[in-house]
């Protein structure tokens, strides 16, 4: 008895029958050859669609309708919210801030008699921020602002390195660039 040299491709795959049995002999290069498609019963266990029992989703919060209404689910329409704060309100957290709690009043002309925050409640912003800056300089000679970098962004300038090994007669041998 002689040995099987060659896998039976109709033993595991799917083989068309029929009229379309027919159109692929005529159509197809090799007909010989195996559809590719895995037969059910053999390859898979348990089998698709042989399970008696059904599949029920499992109960959530979110499958509470009552407590899921659509608005909260909706994610489409979630976009995102400005904040905007006025000048008024900066003036009120400029205000509220520790270092604020006596500053000079801004229309007077002495700069040592302290008054409360309480008295800027309605200023503008300028004069809130002058009140507070009003008895001490902001920059000195050796308290400059920030200045932005003197030196430009570096340059990369190649320089070549030692080649990588390949052949002599290599058609496009690769150079390396520091």
């Amino acid at each position: 008895m002689a040995a099987k040299k060659s896998a039976d491709h109709t033993l595991y795959h799917l083989t068309p029958k029929g009229f379309w049995k027919k159109f692929r002999d005529m159509v197809v290069v090799n007909p010989e050859i195996s559809s590719g498609l895995p037969l059910a019963d053999v390859h898979r266990r348990p089998q698709p669609g042989s399970r008696p029992e059904r599949y029920s989703t499992p109960s959530t919060m979110a499958s509470d309708i009552a407590q899921n209404p659509y608005w909260k689910r909706d994610v489409r329409r979630v976009y995102p919210q400005t904040s905007v704060i006025t000048q008024e309100d900066f003036s009120k957290i400029l205000i509220a801030s520790p270092q604020a709690q006596s500053i000079t009043a801004p229309d007077s002309t002495s700069s040592s008699v302290p008054v409360p925050a309480a008295n800027l409640e309605g200023a503008p912003l300028s004069d809130v921020i002058g009140a507070i800056y009003a008895g001490q300089t902001v920059y000195s000679p050796e308290k400059l602002p920030p200045v932005p970098p003197t030196t430009p962004a570096k340059q990369w300038v190649p320089t070549r390195s030692p080649d990588a090994p390949h052949a002599p007669y290599a058609y496009w041998p690769m150079k390396l660039y520091k």
